[in-house]
This record gives C-alpha cells, structure tokens and sequence, in this order.
C-alpha cells in the first residue's frame, strides 16, 4: 500500500504513514490540526530540469514573438520618421526655419528635384537621389538636390565623413552660380560636447554662407586650424576651437564629397 502523507497546519511538520500522528512530534498540535496531502497528478515535476528548460524555451519564444511584432508594427512609422529628418536636415541647409513650417509640405515646395549624377559630370536619372543614403554614396550614384528659395536656384549636396570618434555628415546648400555656399548643416554620431560637437552650431555653420566652393576647378573651400582663417581670401574657414580632429574631418569630408560634383558644376557654370 503506498504510504500517505499528512501535513501539520501548525508548523508544517510532514508525517508519512496510513494515518496522521495522535501528536505532531514537533509542536504536540493534535492529530485534528493534519490535513492528507494528495500525490501530485502524473505529469512533469515543477522542480525538475526539465521543466525548467521547456518553460524558459517557451518564454524566450513568445518575447521573441513580441519584440518582432512590435518592430514589424513600429518600421513604418520609423522608416517615415527617418525621411522626415532627413527632410529637415536639407531644408535647414537651406536656411529653413524647420521649426516653424510643415517640413513634409515645405520640402516638397522648396525641392524641385532630387537628381543622380556621376562624379564624371553625366546625369544618371532625373530623380531617385533622396533615396540613396549619405553613407551609401559612390561615384556613379550621387544624389542632387535642386531647390527653389526666394525664387532662386540652388543645388543642395550631402556630405558624409568621419570625425574624432564616429561619422560626421550634412548638406551644403550652393546658390545658382554653383560656386558660391549659401547654407549649410552638420550632425555627428560621437563627437565630444563643447568641443568637435560645436559643429552642429550656428556660430560655425553661419562662416560659410558667402564662401566659394571651387578654385580653378578644384575645391577650394577650406575649414583650417581655429584662429588661422584668411578672412580675406573667400574660402577659409575658422575651425571648431578645441576639436582640431573634428574640424580636420569636416575638411575631409567637404574636399572628398565637393571633389565628386566638381565636374558637373564646372561643366554647368
């Protein structure tokens, strides 16, 4: 016969056996204060490793579940929110107070076309340049904005590069003689707060408004050591002080991402 087993509600003291004790050998609680425990149904015990294994699989699989259905829910929404910025950050070039107009309406007033051309000054297609990505640029895919402002022209280039400690990117606006800046904008992944960051403010961006691009058909434009600027030459400007490697970058950046337009600009003036 299999044994039974009876717990004491007092203390919870477990007696084996065909009958609850006349005592609890514990706490003397009469054999009155035992209630049987009934065996556990067959199944898998809730202590083993087993179960253990098999109840983690099953979570791990419906978070994994979750967290997929809320990105797949979410992309939309991210894929718009990341045009939008985008949006911005090519009107902010153009001297867009981005703050005080619909960015989605403004930017489809202001761009006239979001062009493809090659770095050997052809046009590859009439449109298609905004989806291409700053980081995913090659020689044969360059994307070109052209925009309307105040009933001007101008030609807003993406610039992307690197900086002290990740990438660095932006636009250019130029004016309709294509060698003259008009605006422009710059963002960072890393850089260090009130030093290369200072980048992305208005004391260093508004140096370029005014500036030449080219020289004698090369770049000309030039971001220099902080308090070295020729003011009087038409293409320098003052560095980031205190982030020389940050300011060296957006040099890079500008000589490298121009470089590839210069042919079609050239051609055009």
């Amino acid at each position: 016969m299999a044994t039974k087993k009876f717990k004491c509600t007092v203390c919870g003291y477990i007696h084996e056996g065909d009958k609850a004790p006349e005592s609890c050998p514990v706490c003397k609680a009469p054999a009155s204060e035992f209630v049987e425990l009934k065996a556990d149904k067959k199944g898998l015990s809730t202590n083993s490793n087993a179960y253990t294994l098999i109840y983690a699989t099953v979570m791990v699989v419906i978070v994994a579940f979750l967290l997929s259905f809320v990105s797949s829910s979410l992309k939309e929404k991210q894929t718009e929110n990341v045009r939008l910025d985008k949006m911005k950050q090519i009107l902010s070039s153009l001297r867009v107070n981005i703050d005080s107009v619909d960015a989605k309406a403004e930017f489809a007033k202001v761009v006239k076309a979001d062009m493809i051309i090659s770095a050997d000054g052809s046009k590859v297609s009439d449109k298609g340049g905004f989806e291409i990505a700053s980081e995913n640029m090659t020689a044969d895919q360059l994307p070109l904005y052209v925009c309307e402002v105040g009933g001007a022209t101008k030609y807003v280039v993406p610039l992307y590069g690197a900086g002290l400690w990740g990438p660095i990117w932006g636009y250019i606006a130029i004016d309709d003689d294509m060698n003259t800046v008009f605006g422009v904008y710059f963002s960072h992944a890393s850089e260090t707060p009130g030093l290369g960051a200072e980048i992305t403010n208005v004391k260093f961006k508004s140096q370029f408004a005014g500036k030449r691009v080219y020289s004698d058909g090369q770049v000309g434009i030039n971001v220099v050591k902080h308090g070295k600027a020729d003011k009087t030459n038409g293409f320098d400007i003052d560095g980031v002080s205190g982030g020389t490697i940050t300011s060296t970058g957006v040099n890079d950046m500008l000589k490298d991402c121009l470089g590839n337009y210069r042919n079609y600009f050239n051609a055009k003036q």
